[in-house]
């Protein structure tokens, strides 16, 4: 298994920041627009429960990449409001890069504001052509989707400040 992780600094309470990036809308933005990392492609979100975040939820991504059918389930499998979330792959996996992967999110407060420390732990596939692409995409793909992930949760937090601040004019 292979760890990357990235921390980001906030002007902001860690409850908000917890808030935001627990909003698939945000975190998950990425994977769902057309982008050069995405090969031009973009993935379809559907939640299968009720409940979108907290322990338990699960949501399902697929699509095609590189003309390759993409489909795998996530499920939150920790989840400590404000603090905490890990959510991984569940049940069979159709991926290109990864067998299996976990995202960690841990928020704390930081004397200037928050720190949240995002990380993806991974499997390498077996299948062989898989595999090599893992080995020379996988960390390239990681830090972005940590880079992106972490950014996108700043920009909304920036721009609620700031309608904030302009309403207070």
């Amino acid at each position: 298994m292979k760890t990357l992780a990235r921390e980001e600094l906030f002007n902001a309470a860690p409850g908000e920041v917890f808030s935001v990036m627990d909003d698939l809308g945000v975190t998950g933005a990425h994977m769902t627009e057309s982008s050069t990392m995405m090969m031009g492609s973009k993935l379809n979100l559907t939640f299968l429960t009720p409940h979108h975040t907290g322990l338990g939820s699960q949501y399902r991504w697929n699509g095609r990449m590189m003309g390759i059918n993409m489909d795998f389930t996530v499920k939150v499998t920790k989840w400590i409001d404000g603090k905490e979330k890990i959510w991984e792959t569940v049940g069979p996996t159709k991926l290109i890069i990864f067998s299996w992967y976990r995202m960690h999110l841990v928020v704390a407060p930081h004397v200037h504001g928050c720190q949240a420390i995002l990380s993806i732990t991974y499997q390498r596939p077996t299948e062989f052509w898989n595999k090599i692409f893992s080995f020379l995409f996988a960390k390239l793909y990681c830090k972005w989707c940590l880079i992106k992930m972490l950014n996108d949760a700043k920009h909304v937090i920036e721009s609620r400040h700031s309608e904030l601040g302009m309403a207070k004019l």
